[in-house]
């Protein structure tokens, strides 16, 4: 049992890095977009189309009898796997997950990425304190020191008396949001994965951002470049990919677990932002990360490495 579980939680990491590896290529993608004209509910749009599209096809051609596999048979059957179970519990994750994209939009156009990232590491210290709130685990005293550090590395990182950080008010406020709306989602998905699937899961997303989109597009839309619609495109493609591989690691292990390996974003977000843009974080960001992600690490441990004395230490008695 010990050995299943072990290369169950193997699988998900695996699948949890590749998900935030994709993640970052999205947002690099959406980097690149928010450089033209167009608003932010057109790229949702766009997004949500390119997603709903790829998760369809990837479920159709998907081989049968594959591991998380639902279809019942060969053809238009295997697509049973898009269905949701409990709509209306979709329809509130998916209400999160726009307004996280929403803002993951606005944040882009008044941050960089690294600093993006740095900000949004946040989301596995919002997750430990849900996880104690709502399952009514306890924590201890030594994580929740570890998550005020964490959020002293945010002020830090931000470095608010400064003139040269790389972001402004509005970026950082659309930052606070993801976090808190990804926090949530990570709890909540972790529920409907239960009994959903991730095609599932991932159409819904991209079914509400294109009616969401779409309503803002009836009001003023702008044309879309030849070179911008290829960053579109590749944008929903890394987002779907991302999307998928988030959920089925959700399947292998905790969301603790996952939300950890959120870490790895900052590494590959910065590479791309030097070989993209020749930017480099700052020391306060630096810093600042630095502190943030070790308050997460730490929070990530094996409860029994933290609370529990080493079998070897001298009694306390004389």
């Amino acid at each position: 049992m010990t050995r299943t579980r072990s290369a169950s939680d193997l699988r998900g990491i695996l699948l949890a890095l590749s998900g935030f590896t994709f993640w970052v290529l999205a947002d690099t993608s959406i980097k690149i977009v928010g450089r033209s004209s167009l608003p932010a509910y057109q790229v949702l749009a766009f997004m949500g189309l390119v997603v709903s599209v790829a998760v369809t096809l990837y479920a159709a051609l998907r081989r049968p009898g594959a591991p998380g596999d639902r279809s019942l048979s060969l053809g238009s059957r295997k697509l049973s796997v898009l269905k949701p179970i409990a709509a209306h519990h979709q329809a509130i994750r998916s209400m999160l997950d726009l307004t996280n994209n929403f803002c993951v939009v606005v944040a882009l156009r008044h941050v960089s990425l690294p600093l993006f990232y740095i900000l949004v590491f946040m989301a596995p210290l919002v997750v430990t304190l849900l996880v104690a709130i709502f399952f009514s685990e306890l924590i201890g005293l030594r994580r929740i020191v570890a998550v005020i550090a964490g959020f002293a590395g945010v002020v830090i990182a931000v470095n608010p008396f400064s003139s040269s950080r790389q972001g402004d008010w509005i970026g950082f406020l659309a930052c606070m949001v993801c976090v808190a709306c990804f926090s949530v989602n990570m709890v909540w998905s972790r529920v409907l994965i239960r009994t959903e699937t991730p095609e599932s899961l991932t159409l819904f997303t991209g079914v509400v951002m294109i009616v969401a989109g779409s309503v803002g597009m009836l009001i003023h839309a702008e044309p879309v470049p030849i070179r911008t619609l290829f960053a579109l495109l590749a944008m929903g493609l890394f987002c779907a990919a991302g999307s998928i591989c988030f959920f089925v690691a959700l399947k292998h292990t905790s969301a603790l677990n996952v939300s950890q390996y959120h870490y790895t974003q900052l590494l590959t977000g910065s590479l791309l932002t030097w070989l993209i843009w020749r930017q480099l974080p700052t020391p306060s960001m630096i810093l600042g990360g630095v502190l943030i992600v070790a308050a997460g690490l730490y929070i990530a441990l094996p409860r029994s490495r933290i609370a529990s004395p080493p079998t070897n230490a001298p009694s306390s008695q004389a």
